[in-house]
């Protein structure tokens, strides 16, 4: 599955616990990473400096759903909110 546009769930809705430039303590699930631009895109990708863990995320329709609303609905499911 490609990545969709506009989606940016997996920047916002699971936590990441490891450092990300800008939040050295990792996010909180529900929080917008600081490196999200306004039009949902990463400042950090491509960059030696992307954490490894979104380096490794690849879109699945299993976590992604088939639009940005049923992703957000499948973290809020995962997160038990």
């Amino acid at each position: 599955m490609e990545c969709r546009p506009n989606c940016a769930a997996c920047c916002i809705f699971p936590s990441i616990s490891t450092p990300i430039p800008g939040m050295p303590g990792g996010k909180p699930a529900m929080v917008p990473c600081v490196q999200l631009t306004e039009d949902l895109k990463c400042k950090l990708f491509g960059k030696p400096e992307r954490p490894q863990v979104c380096i490794g995320f690849q879109p699945e329709e299993i976590v992604c759903g088939k639009n940005r609303e049923e992703a957000e609905k499948i973290f809020r499911w995962l997160l038990g909110t």
